[in-house]
């Protein structure tokens, strides 16, 4: 959506120093590499840079002006500026925000929950796309910067919005929904995720309880049946409620799941006495839960089960998210985005009814962060399950090791342990060169999961995995 410099000035409550007040905007931009003309460059302080060393570049790359906090001396523009002065670029950016939703007035839905948003919020987001002009979060951009910048891309003509909202403390989500303002609220599951931050099962419900709340009168509350917890925030909503699940009492349920050769669902779409085939793109068992929350929300949007049926078909999911990679007979899943106990039950899950005859599971798992006095346990409980499935078990990290030992103590002999340093050997072998001679020689039939936390960095050793290679041996089909 376009607006001028005067209108960053203004909705932002700050002053135009240098350029033109009727400079326009077209897009907002966070990252210098990635400004082209006309972007508004808005310098953010981080962990590693600050955006403010890097406002030249972005001006060079042709950005029309930048949001900032401190005057940034440039050759651009011929000294100062073009510049819009604030006192918090992040705060500026969120009341921006506000405006363009005010102006575009979208539905909105909010997916929260403690697994499953990213990949909720993908099949909406193609669901709601078969009936509406749809703008659904990129990735996992469900945090202060992320829902801003997933509303900030909206354009006049957008009908549905479709933001994913994450919480690392209580009233994050309240506060972000005080300006994208859902009227549809879909609330996955509530689990041990973040749990180092929250301290307790009970602050995470509040925490997630926060999008029912603020849904309006007339609104949709749409929760998991199959979740106790989530079933139990009804009680907080002025909101219509309606339930999805696998279980018999749920408004819109799932039957005859099935997982293919390379795990992806089918199953049965059921609503009272109607019926609609499902064969999902995306694998894992677990994602039968999900699109059964995008299709109840589909529904609540005006959408028939026909469209939601094709939304869910026709759905993508993101990057690294169990991402199935055929080489020749071996399957390689990435899910290396994130990882926490729920989906890696969910991901040995999938990938054990993945495996041919003849074949194996391999697994390498990293470290699950943010559990906080959970973690010693949880680790272990995670190795114990890995156990039961998988055949050979490479974990990567130090404070992963509780993986392997509750996969030891459950009987699994073949587990080793990387350290998440490089490695000396000889000239220095890099994590990912470990990790791969741990694995052994591949071969036709295995399938190889990774999976762990964002920080452990896995996704580059999946994509060495994912690369064309010769592999030896045969699996027969079963």
């Amino acid at each position: 959506m376009k607006f001028t410099l005067g209108d960053v000035a203004r909705l932002a409550g700050g002053r135009l120093a240098g350029g033109s007040a009727r400079t326009v905007a077209s897009r907002i931009c966070v990252d210098s590499r990635r400004a082209v003309p006309g972007d508004l460059f808005v310098a953010l302080p981080g962990a590693f840079a600050d955006g403010h060393d890097h406002v030249e570049a972005a001006l060079r790359a042709g950005a029309a002006g930048a949001l900032v906090a401190r005057p940034v001396t440039t050759v651009a523009g011929g000294g100062l500026g073009p510049l819009v002065l604030v006192d918090d670029p992040l705060a500026a950016l969120r009341r921006i925000a506000a405006w363009v939703r005010d102006v575009v007035d979208p539905v909105v839905a909010g997916i929260t929950g403690s697994t499953g948003k990213t990949s909720t919020k993908d099949l909406l987001g193609a669901v709601a796309a078969v009936k509406f002009r749809t703008v659904a979060a990129e990735r996992s951009h469900n945090n202060e910067l992320g829902v801003p910048l997933t509303v900030l891309a909206m354009s006049q003509d957008t009908e549905v919005l479709v933001c994913e909202l994450g919480a690392r403390g209580p009233g994050q989500i309240r506060d972000l929904c005080d300006y994208v303002r859902p009227q549809i609220g879909v609330v996955t599951n509530v689990g041990v995720t973040h749990y180092g931050q929250f301290g307790s099962i009970d602050a995470i419900v509040a925490a997630k309880s926060e999008l029912v709340v603020s849904l309006p009168e007339g609104g949709v509350a749409v929760l998991n049946a199959d979740d106790d917890r989530v079933a139990g925030m009804a009680a907080s909503a002025k909101a219509d409620v309606v339930t999805y699940g696998l279980g018999p009492g749920a408004w819109l349920r799932a039957d005859g799941i099935e997982l293919d050769a390379l795990g992806r669902p089918s199953f049965r779409l059921v609503r009272g006495y109607e019926q609609r085939p499902v064969r999902l793109r995306i694998a894992g068992y677990h994602q039968v839960s999900n699109a059964l929350a995008a299709a109840a929300a589909g529904v609540a949007l005006g959408l028939s089960l026909d469209e939601v049926q094709a939304g869910l078909e026709s759905a993508a999911g993101s990057p690294w998210r169990m991402e199935v990679t055929q080489r020749g007979g071996l399957i390689v899943v990435n899910d290396a985005y994130n990882a926490n106990p729920t989906s890696l039950a969910a991901a040995l899950r999938t990938c054990a009814a993945m495996v041919p005859l003849g074949g194996r599971l391999l697994a390498v798992l990293g470290y699950m962060a943010e559990l906080g006095e959970r973690e010693v346990a949880e680790h272990e409980r995670a190795g114990a399950l890995a156990a039961a499935v998988v055949q050979r078990l490479v974990v990567v990290g130090e404070r992963a090791g509780g993986i392997a030992a509750g996969a030891r103590l459950a009987g699994l002999d073949e587990v080793v342990v990387v350290p998440a340093a490089s490695v000396p050997n000889g000239a220095g072998a890099s994590v990912e060169d470990t990790a791969l001679g741990a694995l052994g020689e591949l071969r036709e039939g295995d399938v190889v999961l990774v999976k762990a936390s964002r920080v452990a960095g896995l996704e580059r050793l999946a994509a060495r995995l994912a690369a064309p290679a010769p592999v030896a041996g045969r699996a027969e089909p079963r």
